[in-house]
């Protein structure tokens, strides 16, 4: 009797490690799908979808999952980022854009670079109104961040006026502050104007402080909010970072990260250990998701790359820890389906798990991972 017991929770035990995510196909004509948001549009209190799409801001509605178009050809140019979350406590999110994609352009603002505000309709599911503020070239990823009790927009760029291949100036990196009048001018604190090749960043509150950790040329560094943006930290140099998320165990901090910028090493940084490569096989790695998507008890990495590997495919592959974060299992979420531009995780169902939520460049797809 002992035996068989052991024998079920050893299986119980196998299949909980294990990860079943089904995927749903919620959009198969996706553009580029460059950025994507989770968060409830029309106040239902369900998670909808957001994308920056090529030419198209849209939003895909929790249940039917139909598709609404918020705006569209802001800028003559290509959308390239989205921030969606409710800042208000209206139970709706507020909604800020990035546009007039044009990364080679680092000198002439016109040409390169776009920040908007969208005005929200009494129906949500009709057109929004844009309200554009200022912005530097090549605007590439942007946030809502809670500080002091009080949201701004933080906006990064790719790179720094006149910058060449990551040489010349530093990335300008802003923090808005939301006005009363959201036509009014919104005024803007200065993070940071050092680093170069910045491409993503992450972002932890707590109650008295909030920290921004950014990834470019110059590694990972942190700055943190008291009453002002200040650096913080350690920093970890000597690698060139794309893609980052971030995760803290036991009171140790841990990194996701792609290396290089849309390179093909998925990266174990943490703050007190060598980092570990866990991938390298992979091309031109874009997105990441770090959680407890089995309820381990300490997170799993979730990675997606956009262009065909060695094995000549696409897709997103995930990796469990052991309790030391010294061994890692693999597993294939998706085996090439999703040419993987952006990733996002959220409990879309309201089950108690998370899923994850992907949109493809080349797949031209918007898939639901389900977890199961």
């Amino acid at each position: 009797m002992k035996t068989f017991l052991f024998c079920v929770l050893s299986i119980q035990l196998c299949l909980a490690q294990n990860p079943n995510f089904i995927p749903q196909t919620i959009d198969n004509q996706v553009s580029i799908g460059y950025g994507l948001a989770i968060g409830d549009v029309d106040g239902d209190k369900r998670p909808d979808i957001l994308l920056a799409d090529q030419k198209q801001f849209v939003w895909y509605r929790n249940g039917d999952w139909k598709r609404f178009v918020m705006i569209e050809n802001l800028t003559f140019r290509d959308n390239v980022c989205i921030a969606a979350r409710d800042i208000d406590g209206d139970g709706k999110v507020e909604v800020a854009v990035g546009a007039n994609w044009n990364p080679a352009e680092t000198n002439d603002p016109i040409k390169s670079g776009s920040v908007h505000y969208l005005i929200r309709p009494a129906d949500p599911t009709q057109k929004w109104e844009a309200v554009e503020l200022h912005h530097e070239v090549t605007i590439h990823r942007m946030k809502w961040v809670k500080a002091k009790n009080k949201y701004q927009l933080v906006v990064v760029p790719l790179h720094g006026l006149g910058n060449r291949n990551g040489v010349g100036a530093g990335v300008k990196i802003w923090a808005y502050e939301v006005p009363k009048n959201v036509k009014s001018e919104w005024k803007r604190n200065l993070i940071d104007s050092t680093m170069h090749l910045t491409h993503n960043f992450e972002v932890k509150e707590e109650k008295t402080t909030t920290y921004l950790t950014i990834g470019g040329k110059e590694g990972l560094r942190t700055y943190q909010y008291t009453s002002k943006w200040e650096k913080a930290g350690k920093e970890h140099k000597n690698m060139m970072i794309g893609e980052l998320k971030y995760a803290e165990v036991n009171k140790n901090g841990y990194f996701a990260t792609v290396q290089p910028m849309h390179g093909n090493k998925l990266v174990w940084v943490s703050d007190n250990r060598e980092p570990q490569v866990l991938n390298e096989n992979l091309n031109q790695g874009h997105a990441l998701a770090l959680a407890d998507f089995l309820k381990l008890g300490r997170p799993q990495i979730a990675v997606g790359w956009r262009e065909p590997n060695k094995d000549k495919k696409v897709g997103i592959q995930f990796y469990i820890p052991d309790a030391t974060f010294t061994q890692w299992t693999e597993h294939i979420i998706d085996d090439n389906t999703m040419a993987c531009e952006d990733m996002q995780c959220a409990d879309m169902d309201g089950d108690g798990r998370l899923d994850i939520i992907a949109a493809g460049r080349a797949s031209k797809n918007l898939i639901i991972y389900w977890n199961k």
